[in-house]
This record gives structure tokens, C-alpha cells and sequence, in this order.
């Protein structure tokens, strides 16, 4: 789970090039950073911090300007609540003291009309190899393009209008 942290650095080297928008999902407690929070932030966003797994941390050095997340509720929740994009490359994480970590800076987007749950992404065999599905404990995961569709069809949004 994410802890917020307030200061902010700017980011480092650019990522390797890449064509298109990638997608992605973060989870959060809701309880620690939840979407009414996420959204008071505006365009400024807010860091991703406090994740403390690898594959997570080289998740958030993949991504660029412009990539879309789900904004995922953990806990007893376990859905997906709304759109985030990346405003900030990865950066230090100011809640690490060993500069090991890093973290990107998202801004809401928009609501997900209808929340898709965890039950839901389990029981639509188009999502069956879905990270969300297959990968518990993962905080920070790739989403495919035919994912986000989905799940952007489940929550109810045309998912040509959650493209940047």
C-alpha cells in the first residue's frame, strides 16, 4: 500500500522511447489514498509512494506522460473506482531513505461509472491472464490494451474516451 508523501522531485532521465499510450493499474487502501483524496489532489497529482517491490518500481520507470491507470480500491473493497494518468516521470520516493525506490505522480481523470470488481475481472474469461487476476500482491501492474478495454466496457466508459 502506498503512503503519500508531500514533497515531490522532479524527474530524472527520460524512459526508453515507446509507441502509444501504455496502461496500468495501482492499487491503494482506500483507507491510506482513496479516490475522493486522489481527485482533491487535481492536476497536480500526487506521488505514487511507498511501494517496496521491484517488479512494481521498474513498472513505474516504464511508464511515460500520458499512460492511463486504473485506480484500484484494495481491501475489503477490491475494485477498480476510477482513471488516473502520469504527470510525473519516476522520481527519488521521498519516503526512502536508501534511494532505492522510486515513484511516478498521477492525476485523477475520471470516475468509473460503475465499479469493477475483483470478482467480476475473475469471472470474464477475456481477463483471465489479467495481472489483477493472476498476481495478488502486485501494487503497480501492466494492463493490456484489450484489458483496459474491457474493463473500461464493465465499468461502463467507451473506452475510446479514456485514451489520452
Amino acid at each position: 500500500m502506498p503512503k503519500k508523501a508531500k514533497a515531490k522531485s522532479t524527474a530524472s532521465a527520460p524512459p526508453p522511447q515507446r509507441s502509444g499510450t501504455a496502461y496500468w493499474l495501482f492499487k491503494t487502501e482506500p483507507e491510506e489514498h482513496s479516490w475522493e483524496m486522489q481527485k482533491a489532489r487535481g492536476k497536480k497529482g500526487e506521488p505514487w509512494t511507498g511501494v517496496r517491490n521491484f517488479q512494481a518500481r521498474s513498472n513505474m520507470k516504464a511508464m511515460q506522460l500520458g499512460d492511463r491507470g486504473f485506480f484500484y480500491h484494495t481491501g475489503d473493497d477490491k475494485e477498480v473506482v476510477g482513471i488516473v494518468e502520469v504527470c510525473a516521470l519516476a522520481h527519488q520516493d521521498a519516503t526512502d531513505d536508501t534511494d532505492v525506490w522510486k515513484c511516478v505522480d498521477v492525476r485523477a481523470v475520471m470516475d468509473m461509472p460503475k465499479r469493477v470488481t475483483l470478482a467480476a475481472v475473475k469471472a470474464n474469461p477475456k481477463l483471465a491472464d489479467m495481472a489483477l487476476a493472476r498476481v495478488a500482491r502486485l501494487s503497480v501492474q501492466p494492463v493490456t490494451p484489450a484489458e483496459w478495454d474491457e474493463v473500461c466496457r464493465m465499468g461502463g466508459l467507451d473506452p475510446a474516451k479514456t485514451r489520452a
